[in-house]
């Protein structure tokens, strides 16, 4: 089918996600195929994946073993529920993770992807107090511009008011505290270092709703929404001390932070934190099938072991087998082609061609560690002046997205927050693929000052 008639059937038919119907589909790319860190539209030309897809596609396209991982699964047991049964699929992925994580995180609750992940943390949350005798815990901490997930339980964390508003009103009791934006914190912008008051306002909040209530404290080891939020030395230890504190579970929401994205399997051992429960998907099957998972340490778990309780909770493609398989074949990339390595020995460059754009006044500070970075865009660098909501409209929608596109780079241009470009490419990204984004990024952040100076 050409290139035009593909369009139009999507004009028709298909509803995108987080986009407008009856928008101008003149520059709409439909995306073919891929291989390594490049994919090819409809019409055949190249664009650099700079995003991984969606922070997703952590060993590259066109992996031929991942493939074949699912075809084989599929000719042998294309599905089968684990809902009181198992399959060795899901049962040999389960322990292969609970090697992985960190402390005793070993029991797997597999999930279709985020937001699913997400929502099954907090309603083991909530279940667990329940069954310990504590059923007045159920509420959560979550901080500002946070992202994670759409369900309604997921949107009710997020901490990006603009998406939740239109599905309002939402499960109660979350409240949102500062977040890890250093470059424009206000709540020790005159000191000189960091003070830990983003932490201790998860602190305040928990204190405000009655430490009795709260259930869950969820964050991202570097927090997504933003652009690339990376927390100050001492953070997360801060947070265990006041989760401990209170009998509070530390959730780590790291769908996409796990899985190579910092440089080790899971973010928190990156920032050197033990959390009660991590949330995952995306890139452990590298986006080749869909799969998520739930990973709760052996206390949470302890109280339904050897019991009639159950969790009551479930999804029926949760822990799919062929999905099982394409994860197991996804970590065997990692270990051969030692992923996690790689990222640790090439983000430096990485991030010297983003920190070489620097020069450019458009840009405000670049963040960001191992494969996953922002840059802030500002009108002001001295004052770090910001753009009004027209201007940040005009700027990344009216031109920086197509723009990147039509250069052949993908990446995030973004608003949720002040505006920034966002990337995380594949993992087995390298030099080639760092001075292709910097030239691009180069060119067309230049031309952007250049429209901003009219």
């Amino acid at each position: 089918m050409q290139h035009e008639e593909l369009v139009a059937l999507a004009e028709r038919h298909l509803w995108g996600h987080f986009s407008s119907l009856g928008s101008a589909v003149d520059a709409m790319r439909i995306m073919e195929r891929g291989d390594g860190c490049y994919v090819w539209d409809a019409k055949g030309n190249q664009y650099l994946d700079g995003l991984a897809g969606l922070f997703v596609s952590q060993a590259g396209h066109g992996r031929e073993e991942l493939a074949a991982a699912a075809g084989q699964q599929a000719s042998k047991l294309g599905y089968f529920p684990i809902w009181t049964y198992a399959h060795p699929g899901a049962v040999e992925l389960a322990a292969r993770l609970a090697s992985l994580t960190p402390g005793d995180l070993n029991r797997v609750f597999f999930t279709s992807g985020g937001s699913e992940s997400v929502e099954s943390a907090w309603k083991l949350a909530r279940q667990y107090f329940r069954v310990i005798g504590q059923p007045e815990r159920h509420k959560v901490i979550s901080r500002h511009l946070s992202y994670h997930g759409t369900s309604m339980g997921a949107l009710s964390i997020t901490g990006l008011a603009a998406l939740r508003e239109p599905f309002e009103p939402l499960v109660p009791g979350v409240s949102h505290a500062a977040n890890t934006n250093r470059y424009r914190c206000e709540l020790c912008a005159g000191c000189e270092a960091c003070t830990l008051k983003c932490a201790d306002d998860i602190e305040r909040l928990i204190l405000r709703e009655g430490p009795e209530t709260v259930a869950a404290v969820f964050v991202e080891p570097v927090q997504n929404a933003g652009g690339c939020f990376v927390a100050p030395d001492g953070y997360f230890t801060r947070l265990r001390e006041i989760c401990d504190r209170h009998g509070i579970l530390l959730v780590s929401d790291e769908v996409i932070c796990a899985f190579g994205r910092l440089g080790t399997m899971f973010g928190s051992e990156r920032l050197g934190y033990l959390p009660d429960i991590i949330t995952c998907a995306k890139g452990m099957t590298s986006g080749y099938a869909p799969l998520g998972a739930m990973i709760a340490s052996d206390r949470i778990a302890e109280p339904f072991v050897g019991t009639d309780e159950s969790f009551l909770h479930g999804f029926t493609f949760a822990g799919h087998p062929v999905s099982c398989a394409v994860a197991m074949a996804n970590l065997d990339v990692f270990d051969k082609e030692q992923l996690l390595a790689h990222v640790a020995a090439h983000e430096g460059a990485f991030r010297a061609a983003l920190e070489d754009l620097s020069d450019l006044s458009i840009v405000g500070e670049v963040r960001g560690m191992g494969y996953f970075y922002g840059i802030e865009l500002v009108k002001d660098r001295d004052t770090k002046e910001t753009f009004n909501r027209q201007e940040a409209e005009s700027l990344l929608r009216g031109f920086l997205s197509n723009r990147l596109l039509e250069l052949g780079l993908i990446c995030r241009a973004d608003d949720r927050g002040e505006p920034v470009i966002q990337l995380s490419p594949p993992l087995i990204a390298g030099p080639d693929e760092f001075d292709r984004i910097n030239q691009v990024l180069r060119k067309v952040l230049t031309e952007a000052q250049g429209r901003l100076s009219r």
